[in-house]
């Protein structure tokens, strides 16, 4: 699968699943334009094919300054990945309206209003693919991860809608609904635990696979969906989790 000549939106493509995205992406000939609010690390700062535009995307106007960036240094975009989010955990009767408006703001108004800021490149693309980043939590739940949940949940309908009315512009969309992948925040909530070693174990029994993902094993299916590979794929909610929503649990 060939990228070459495409240019693809990143948010949040400088670390964890982002970076991982990003390399694939790269990796597969893409030109890359990673928007988030941090700046750009190690060789991507240096990387001829990678673009950065700084912008926080919890502003109402960051979806106005990606289209801007995008007008001015390139001109055309095939490929949009919605890959920011933030997640916190809270119990129902601990809910915070500022921390839920929060959430919802970046995980699920910022992708919708990203597209619709991009819509004149995508139709212009003859082979435009839209990219959310999902999750397991927006088909189970974790506990206490209400507004989490529910911003994924919302993250996947938004997905099938902009298939539904896009795909007459030759528009594609889809999700990503990653499962357990290693990251810095996951590596560090193993490492908070009592018993370090038995967590581990109990959590690599959940996988079929015998292993929790890797930022690449999300950055390999976002190539798929953004070529003409998948050229007949659209409103669907792909589950990379190495099989842990399918299996039963057993009280043994």
């Amino acid at each position: 699968m060939t990228l070459k000549g495409k240019f693809a939106l990143i948010t949040g493509g400088g670390r964890g699943i982002g970076l991982g995205v990003t390399l694939a992406l790269l990796e597969a000939g893409a030109t890359v334009l990673i928007a988030q609010r941090q700046p750009l690390q190690g060789t991507l700062s240096q990387n001829p094919n990678v673009h950065f535009c700084q912008v926080d995307l919890l502003a109402k106007d960051a979806s106005k300054t990606i289209a801007v960036y995008v007008e001015k240094h390139l001109g055309a975009l095939d490929v949009v990945v919605n890959n920011a989010g933030i997640m916190f955990e809270q119990a129902v009767e601990d809910l915070d309206e500022e921390e839920w408006d929060r959430m919802m703001m970046i995980n699920t108004r910022t992708p919708a209003f990203i597209v619709k800021a991009l819509m004149p490149f995508l139709v212009a693309s003859t082979s435009a693919s839209i990219i959310n980043m999902g999750s397991i939590e927006g088909i189970a739940a974790n506990p206490n991860h209400l507004a989490y949940c529910t911003s994924k949940s919302a993250v996947h309908g938004l997905t099938k809608a902009l298939a539904v009315d896009l795909g007459s512009k030759g528009i594609r969309c889809n999700a990503i609904a990653p499962g357990w992948i290693q990251s810095d925040l996951s590596n560090a909530y193993i490492g908070s635990q009592e018993n370090e070693e038995k967590v581990m174990s109990e959590l690599l029994r959940m996988h079929p696979v015998g292993r929790t993902g890797t930022p690449s094993d999300i950055g390999g299916v976002a190539v798929f969906l953004a070529s003409e590979a998948s050229s007949f794929v659209t409103g669907q909610i792909l589950v990379v989790d190495g099989g842990r929503t399918s299996k039963l649990p057993l009280p043994f």
